[in-house]
């Protein structure tokens, strides 16, 4: 049952998480793709069984989960993201066996909700997020495409976190403010107005500390 096998692209720490989220959610794993060095190895004791550009030869088997993690920005999560669907191929919706997802709350695909995470009702989550462990996005909030929202970090109620957007561990946003598109907020950050101006931030209050 292809809806139920899945192959993980990147091999790294990320990857890790994912392998035991999607263990977790009922998959089976099929592989992983990544670096041409590396195809042979294993990882937890999955097998590397191609690169990215690979991809092609298995959109009749399974699905995609992208496991790369936020480096430095989302653009390798996209480019990934766009060769599996040029390529044909689908992307999984993961969430792990401990997390929840209020029914009335919407993940668009090729997202991962880990272990622990919160989403609640009417919060709206775009494709290729990734919501990591121990974090909450409250109701009616919106996250968009290719965001990470790290360990223990809280979204409140109403807010709006533009594309691509990186959320340190345990940073906060407070209730109905607005992030624009690509900002990083290091770790412990405190988001208490809205953010216009793309860059990294940190503090609390989070100022801009570099323009990107």
């Amino acid at each position: 049952m292809i809806d139920k096998k899945v192959i993980l692209v990147g091999g790294g720490g990320h990857c890790k998480s994912v392998i035991d989220v999607a263990e977790s959610a009922g998959y089976s794993i099929m592989g992983i793709l990544d670096m041409p060095e590396l195809v042979g190895s294993t990882v937890l004791g999955y097998p590397v069984i191609g690169t990215d550009d690979t991809i092609s030869d298995y959109v009749e088997e399974a699905l995609f989960v992208v496991t790369v993690g936020h480096i430095k920005d989302a653009s390798l999560h996209i480019k990934l993201h766009e060769r599996i669907k040029n390529a044909g191929g689908r992307l999984a919706t993961i969430v792990a066996s401990t997390a929840h997802v209020s029914r009335f709350a919407s993940v668009g695909e090729g997202s991962v909700i880990m272990h622990q995470a919160m989403v609640n009702a009417d919060a709206r989550i775009g494709s290729g997020c990734i919501i990591n462990t121990f974090a909450n996005i409250e109701h009616d909030a919106f996250v968009g495409d290719y965001c990470h929202i790290s360990t223990g970090s809280m979204v409140n109620g109403n807010c709006i976190v533009g594309q691509g957007v990186f959320l340190g561990s345990q940073s906060v946003l407070v209730n109905g403010i607005s992030i624009t598109d690509g900002c990083v907020f290091a770790a412990g950050s405190m988001v208490r107005k809205n953010i216009v101006r793309k860059g990294i931030y940190s503090g609390n209050p989070a100022i801009l500390k570099i323009k990107l």
